[in-house]
């Protein structure tokens, strides 16, 4: 596995970089990914524009800051995503805050299509599920737990509207969306910092 992670953050970006290649294949007229078409064209353009408006109004809360601020240990996150996903566009925003936040965190991007290998070993119930967030331990390049694609609100309402009606539709992602402005990234924060704190705990027992 670790092979497969260090092909991985070669061939990773920073937030900044991972932004502009989404923005210049738009004015080539494409989307990142294997498969080109115009309604993951249209997607990518929506997404712009929420991580411009997320970039501008999620906040971490003060909880948070201090959480991140206890931790000990230094991660890396690798952060398996693609231009046209709706559920990155509202989480990358918060993970990039929480990185800039915490001197413990450095974020990479990678595609998934890009990254078949990392991704196959990322799997959500068989599925190639984005955005997926992997925590790794700096110093071993460990696996110390891995995230996503959604919080567990976002994966409740999916799951019953799915039972529901049968199928994700047009009206189920709008009803998603609604869901992640209503949240403000809260869920999906304690979750993550959560996870973090697991392993400084199991590492704290081991001493």
């Amino acid at each position: 596995m670790k092979t497969v992670i260090a092909k991985a953050l070669i061939n990773s970006y920073s937030y900044s970089e991972y932004r502009q290649i989404i923005s210049d294949l738009l004015v080539e007229g494409k989307s990142s990914g294997a498969i080109q078409s115009e309604d993951l064209k249209h997607y990518s353009s929506l997404n712009v524009t929420r991580i411009d408006r997320l970039d501008k109004t999620i906040k971490i809360s003060e909880d948070i800051l201090l959480k991140l601020h206890s931790l000990k240990n230094e991660y890396i996150w690798i952060l398996i995503s693609e231009g046209w996903c709706g559920d990155a566009a509202q989480l990358l925003p918060i993970f990039n805050k929480m990185d800039k936040v915490s001197s413990k965190i450095e974020m990479k991007i990678i595609f998934r299509d890009e990254n078949p290998e990392l991704m196959n070993l990322f799997l959500t119930n068989g599925a190639k599920a984005i955005p997926k967030l992997i925590i790794l331990d700096k110093k071993t390049l460990n696996v110390e737990g891995n995230w996503g694609p959604r919080p567990k609100g976002a994966i409740e309402l999916i799951q019953n509207y799915k039972e529901k009606f049968g199928s994700i539709d047009e009206t189920a992602k709008a009803e998603l969306q609604l869901w992640y402005l209503h949240d403000k990234g809260v869920s999906t924060q304690n979750e993550v910092v959560e996870l973090l704190l697991e392993f400084e705990s199991e590492i704290a027992i081991k001493m």
